[in-house]
C-alpha cells in the first residue's frame, strides 16, 4: 500500500484535560465543588476533587520530550507539549501524524471515573455529566469528524449509569469507559447479572460500546514488593484476559447478543492463546456443562469484541486466526508507547512484514473501528482529504523537535506573557 493513501483511525489516545474544562459545564449551584487545578507545595499542578489530589504522571505526557526525561515523576502543564491538552494543537499534531480520527480517554478523571467517584453522591453525578459535556461538546465538538467521543459513567448505581448512557447517546456519543474488573473498585463483578443487566441493556439499546482500558484492574496481579516498574507496564495487557474471562464465561456475552466490548490498549498477543485455551476447556471439560448456544467460546468472543493494539508485530501474523475483522490499531498519543510523528511508517512496516494485503490493512487501520463504533469517517472530512498524505500536506509547518521539559516550560512562560 502507498503510505500516502492510508487512512488511520486511532481508537485509543488520551487527553490531559485543560484547566478550564469545568467552567462552562458545572451549574453555578455546584461551581465551588468542581475539580480545581491547584499547584502543590513543589509547584506541580494537581487536580483536586473533594479534598483528594490527582496529578499527571510524566509518562502520560512524554510526547516531544527526550527519552532520558521520561519517568513516573509528576508533570506540570507548562512542561507539556500544548497538543496534550489543547484541542486545536491536538488536531495539528494529528494532521502531522496522518491520523484522521482519534478516541481520547481521560487522564485525571480515571479511565472509569475512578478519580471522581471516590465520593458517590449527586455532586459527583453532576461532575461526571459536566466532564462528558465538555468532552462531547468542547473537545470532540470543536472539530467534527476528528474525534470519536467517549463518556464516563456513575457506575455505583445502575439506574444513574443507564440514565447517563441514554443522555450521552442522545448527544451522539456511543462509547463509554468502564472498568476491566469492577470488583477491584468495590462494585459487583460482571458475573452479577442482576446488578449489571440494566447497564448492559442500555448499552445494547443505544449501540454503545463498553471500552475496557488497561490499568483499572491491575491490582488483580500480585507482584513482588521489590519488582521494578517494568513488571507493571509489561503485564498490564494480561489483565484484559481477566476481563474477557468474566464477560465471556459469565452470563454477559452469552446473554446480550448486541453487547460490544473494546479491549482498549490491551494488545492482541494474549488473544490466540486465550481463545485456544477457552475452546479446549469447553470441549474437554464437558462435565461443567457450560452453554455457548452450540458455538465455541472463541466464536462468541469474536462476535462481541474489538481488539485494540499499538504494536504487535509477531501476533499480526496470526491476524486471521484472531479474526481479521476484530483487530484495530491505536496510537496512544501522548503516552510513552505512542507513535508520533511517524505512526504511518511504523504501522505500515509492521503490517507489510506480517504480509497483510491492502484490504487487510484498511480493515485494521480504520474500517473495523468505524464499523464497530458506528462511525462514518467521511461524514465531515471527504475521503480524498482523509488520507495520510492529504492530512500531512496541511501540517508541514508543525514543529516535531524534541525539547526538554525546561524548554517547554520556558515557551509556556513566553506565551503567557
Amino acid at each position: 500500500m502507498n503510505i500516502d493513501e492510508m487512512i488511520l483511525v486511532s481508537i485509543d489516545d488520551h487527553v490531559v484535560e485543560p484547566p478550564d474544562m469545568f467552567d462552562r459545564h458545572v451549574p453555578k449551584k455546584w461551581a465551588d465543588q468542581a475539580p480545581r487545578l491547584v499547584p502543590n507545595e513543589q509547584g506541580i499542578d494537581q487536580w483536586v476533587y473533594r479534598g483528594r489530589p490527582t496529578g499527571v504522571v510524566g509518562l502520560n505526557a512524554v510526547v516531544s520530550w527526550p527519552p532520558e526525561e521520561w519517568g513516573l515523576n509528576p508533570s506540570s502543564y507548562a512542561e507539556m507539549r500544548p497538543a496534550v491538552y489543547d484541542v486545536h494543537q491536538r488536531v495539528r499534531d494529528m494532521d502531522r501524524n496522518g491520523i484522521l480520527t482519534s478516541m481520547c480517554f481521560p487522564t485525571f478523571a480515571g479511565f472509569s471515573a475512578g478519580h471522581l467517584s471516590h465520593v458517590k453522591d449527586e455532586i459527583t453525578v453532576v461532575m461526571i455529566q459536566a466532564y462528558n459535556d465538555w468532552h462531547i461538546d468542547d473537545w470532540a465538538g470543536a472539530y467534527p469528524g476528528r474525534f470519536i467521543p467517549i463518556a464516563l459513567l456513575p457506575l455505583w448505581d445502575p439506574a444513574l449509569a443507564v440514565a447517563e448512557i441514554r443522555r450521552v447517546a442522545a448527544k451522539g456519543c456511543h462509547a463509554v469507559t468502564m472498568p476491566e474488573l469492577p470488583h477491584m473498585d468495590g462494585l459487583p463483578s460482571y458475573h452479577d447479572i442482576d446488578y449489571w443487566a440494566p447497564v448492559f441493556e442500555a448499552l445494547c439499546d443505544t449501540g454503545t460500546v463498553m471500552c475496557l482500558h488497561i490499568g483499572q484492574g491491575f491490582g488483580s496481579i500480585t507482584l513482588a514488593p521489590d519488582a521494578p516498574v517494568d513488571n507493571r507496564m509489561i503485564l498490564a495487557c494480561q489483565v484484559s484476559a481477566f476481563g474477557a474471562q468474566d464477560l465471556l464465561w459469565g452470563p454477559a456475552l452469552r446473554t446480550y447478543k448486541d453487547l460490544k466490548v473494546a479491549w482498549s490498549e490491551g494488545g492482541i498477543g494474549w488473544i490466540p492463546f486465550y481463545l485456544d485455551r477457552c475452546d479446549r476447556h469447553y470441549t474437554n471439560q464437558r462435565w461443567l456443562r457450560r452453554d455457548f448456544g452450540g458455538r465455541l467460546p472463541s466464536d462468541v468472543f469474536r462476535e462481541h469484541s474489538l481488539a485494540c493494539y499499538v504494536s504487535d508485530p509477531t501476533t499480526l501474523r496470526l491476524r486471521n486466526e484472531i479474526g481479521i475483522d476484530i483487530i484495530a490499531w491505536e496510537c496512544d498519543y501522548p503516552h510513552s508507547d505512542s507513535m508520533w510523528p511517524d505512526a504511518p511508517e511504523q504501522v505500515l512496516a509492521e503490517l507489510d512484514a506480517a504480509g497483510a494485503t491492502d484490504e487487510e490493512i484498511n480493515k485494521i487501520t480504520w474500517q473495523n473501528s468505524c464499523r464497530f463504533f458506528g462511525w462514518d469517517p467521511f461524514a465531515h472530512v471527504p475521503a480524498e482529504r482523509a488520507t495520510v498524505g492529504a492530512l500531512r500536506a496541511q501540517a508541514t509547518d508543525v514543529d516535531t523537535s524534541i525539547r526538554s521539559r525546561k524548554e517547554w516550560a520556558e515557551r509556556y512562560a513566553q506565551r503567557a506573557g
